[in-house]
């Protein structure tokens, strides 16, 4: 079962598999500063170092990213993976639950039914996002060592054993090490240990589990903390009273819900309500809601699975119904990674009531109903295969987004910032970034990315200006927009001590910014008198980001013209050769270097180099002369 699983989930995902680094995948890969052995220690003790404070996902990015650096098939491998495991975990478990009470009984369900909930998950469409998309391996790894974990709490629980205790709450550690949402793990533990033994006793059940709700506790109100303050949930999410949050929990239950059977019409940005209009008209799915609940309730003696399956669904969902500020509630509500842990509840119920169905049916039907399941999952599975295409770049996810939702602002966001890249789509990038603006007038990104567009066409430079002072005014602590307003100030006279302002606000609001302590030494290098700071802000960009080339080479500029620090001009020039041995500044520089060593052999190769690489730097040619002139040629 388990070569089959893997491979229902490898067809799935297979035109994703050499799918391009998406919209939000550079900040989970490692960044240049964070890739040595200090980055990893950074994952772990800074909470800025990381777009959020998950240690536990940051160090396996860390890992991966040494075993094949960036090239992107080995991070969908191991998605694939992870979600190969986490559906064999989840069959595993599911046997566990379903095992009877007494030995010599049968089974509460039949023999089987775990596997085809396993197969259900491993899938169904709405998993797409989670697997197929890189950033969201903090949901295939999370359910991983949420899965390990209930499975060494429910031994703990049956045998009673310390051991069992430690490795279930180290496991718990890890899951919320990976991602915050595994926070509703003890409850869910509860729910089914009510199911399971028929109530709960305070001593036996709930208090090994106190230490669990203090951890969940603590990691909610931490990743509640950084959401706010460091990724931005605050400014790009409204407030919402009481009441229209929770309309608005109701109808996040029901979409989620009706995804869950019938996952047609998926979407990487969903339309966002507006809840301030519509909530009023969203009374009757929080009262369906409640309905549910009390119905199962009701008949809980005769249903307990169901009523279980509900409550875990539910609190699984809970840290995304609405009452929380969630970075991507700027977006939109809903989102169908949201859903990829809650939903196995809800699986596990459907496989069970389709296997308890078929043992009292004429075996005729029975073949029916086998052969149905098995179409479904075909189905399932084909529209997973179809569903995983988008995710092969930016802009193919970027404009099936639009098509489907043409007011989703930050799918064209992402649509600007990839056709950017090329130089000759400017204008269509700029038109993008236009039509952000419009969508999202207070979005401080669009602003800066079209500033960066109108920077680089001749005579718009005010107009750029005027894009980054917008984005200024709207983020005040954003360094992007400073380091780029500085950098176009610095070719205006006059404009010196606006433009220093710049790059320290910049550094303040980033102090890791390696490109901001860049330009800003190459400010104070062109003064004699701080030529000390300016090499301090290379050596820091270097600290950063340590394969920084052209760093490597500027500050080896400045280390050749000071008595006794050739030598270590040539070592920053040898590391700039050995990380892009095609740069032709690093070997002009170090050919100059050699001059004034009184190495002109060496010097003489450097710029032969330089010739073979470019014919056409005609500077060279003249050094060239000037060496054979010195020689006696």
């Amino acid at each position: 079962m388990v070569l089959l699983i893997f491979g229902l989930v490898l067809f799935c995902y297979w035109p994703a598999l050499r799918g391009a680094i998406l919209w939000d995948d550079p900040a989970h890969v490692p960044r240049p500063e964070l890739q040595s052995w200090q980055g990893l220690g950074r994952i772990w003790t800074d909470v800025r170092a990381t777009q959020q404070y998950y240690p536990v996902l940051f160090s396996a990015f860390w890992i991966e990213h040494r075993l094949w650096g960036d090239n992107t098939l080995g991070y969908h491998l191991v998605n694939v993976v992870f979600h190969t495991l986490s559906c064999c975990l989840f069959a595993l478990l599911l046997r566990r639950l379903w095992q009877p009470a007494r030995t010599g009984e049968p089974p509460i369900v039949p023999a089987g039914a775990e596997w085809f909930a396993a197969v259900l998950f491993a899938v169904h469409p709405v998993c797409v996002e989670s697997v197929a998309w890189i950033t969201e391996q903090k949901n295939t790894l999370s359910l991983v060592f949420y899965l390990l974990a209930g499975l060494a709490y429910l031994d703990f629980a049956e045998r009673r054993r310390g051991k069992s205790y430690a490795l279930a709450t180290l496991l718990f550690l890890c899951a919320l090490g990976s991602k915050t949402v595994t926070v509703t793990l003890p409850v869910a533990l509860l729910i089914v240990l009510w199911w399971k033994q028929g109530g709960l006793k305070w001593r036996r059940d709930i208090v090994p589990l106190l230490p669990w709700f203090l951890f969940s506790l603590t990691s909610g109100l931490l990743t509640s903390w950084i959401e706010r303050h460091i990724i931005g949930a605050d400014v790009v999410v409204f407030d919402l009273s009481f009441v229209q949050r929770l309309l608005l929990s109701g109808r996040v239950l029901w979409f989620y819900l009706a995804k869950l059977a019938w996952p047609t019409g998926l979407n990487f940005f969903y339309p966002k309500w507006d809840v301030a209009g519509e909530a009023a008209g969203w009374t009757g799915y929080l009262l369906a809601a409640v309905a549910v609940t009390v119905g199962l309730w009701a008949r809980r003696r005769r249903w307990p699975g169901a009523l279980a399956a509900w409550l875990v669904y539910g609190a699984g969902l809970f840290p995304v119904l609405g009452f929380f500020k969630v970075f991507f509630f700027g977006f939109t509500y809903v989102n169908d990674h949201f859903q990829y842990l809650p939903a196995i509840g809800l699986l596990a119920v459907a496989a069970a009531g389709g296997a308890m169905v078929l043992t009292k049916v004429p075996r005729a039907l029975r073949i029916a109903g086998v052969a149905c399941g098995v179409g479904v999952i075909g189905v399932l599975a084909v529209a997973s295969h179809r569903q995983s295409r988008l995710y092969r770049d930016n802009e193919t996810l970027a404009r099936t987004t639009i098509a489907a939702n043409p007011a989703a602002w930050m799918a064209h966001e992402i649509l600007a910032t990839t056709v950017a890249k090329d130089p000759a789509r400017r204008a269509e990038a700029m038109a993008e970034f236009q039509e952000v603006i419009r969508l999202k007038p207070d979005y401080p990104d669009a602003h800066v990315g079209l500033g960066v567009e109108l920077a680089r066409l001749p005579g718009r430079r005010d107009e750029a200006i005027a894009e980054f002072e917008r984005t200024i005014e709207l983020s005040p602590y954003y360094p992007e927009a400073h380091n780029n307003l500085a950098l176009i100030l610095s070719t205006q006279p006059g404009r010196l001590p606006d433009v220093l302002a710049h790059y320290e606000a910049a550094l303040r609001a980033r102090p890791d910014y390696p490109e901001a302590h860049a330009n800003l030494a190459d400010l104070l290098a062109k003064s004699p008198d701080r030529l000390p700071e300016a090499m301090a802000h290379y050596q820091e960009a270097l600290r950063l980001r340590p394969a920084f080339v052209a760093v490597h080479c500027r500050l080896a500029f400045l280390l050749s013209r000071l008595p006794g620090k050739q030598d270590e001009a040539l070592a920053h020039y040898a590391e700039a050769l050995r990380l892009a041995p095609d740069f032709i500044d690093a070997h002009n520089g170090l050919a100059m270097t050699y001059v004034m060593m009184g190495r002109p052999a060496e010097a003489r190769r450097e710029w032969e180099t330089v010739l073979r690489l470019d014919p056409r730097q005609e500077s060279v040619r003249r050094n060239l002369r000037r060496l054979d002139e010195m020689e006696g040629r």
